[in-house]
């Protein structure tokens, strides 16, 4: 298992870093835990917060196989900072594909930035990250 120390550690009442307003323990961490997500956009908040907090392992097993890499080699100098989700497109319960457009402000350094993206998510026997739409 690849070291997290360098990374956030939140605790299980502390805010979740996804923001949803829930406590960690209440949103994110049950998920990364290998409970699976209800919809798309709880799959993207809980995709935040892995790369918040280390969790390399976590996103490629909720990548989708035809778009996932090999590995994935998390910056632990990268700090996300924040994340808005700005719109959805289906990705519910019943749905088989979803769209999530977000902003996640981060900092690396003395460098401040925003990721946007429009993900893609489709939903065979749990939902999966597909890739950013063009």
């Amino acid at each position: 298992m690849p070291d997290r120390s360098s990374f956030p550690n939140p605790g299980p009442r502390d805010r979740c870093p996804c923001l949803s307003g829930q406590s960690y323990g209440e949103c994110c961490a049950p998920l990364l835990g290998g409970a699976e997500a209800p919809t798309a956009v709880q799959l993207m908040r809980s995709r935040y917060t892995a790369f918040v907090v280390g969790d390399a392992e976590y996103l490629l097993a909720t990548w989708h196989p035809s778009t996932r890499p090999d590995d994935l080699d998390l910056d632990p100098d990268v700090r996300w900072r924040s994340l808005e989700v700005i719109r959805t497109e289906r990705g519910g319960p019943l749905d088989r594909e979803g769209v999530v457009e977000f902003a996640a402000r981060y900092a690396h350094g003395a460098e401040r930035g925003v990721q946007r993206e429009v993900s893609r998510f489709v939903r065979d026997d749990r939902w999966r990250y597909l890739d950013a739409a063009d």
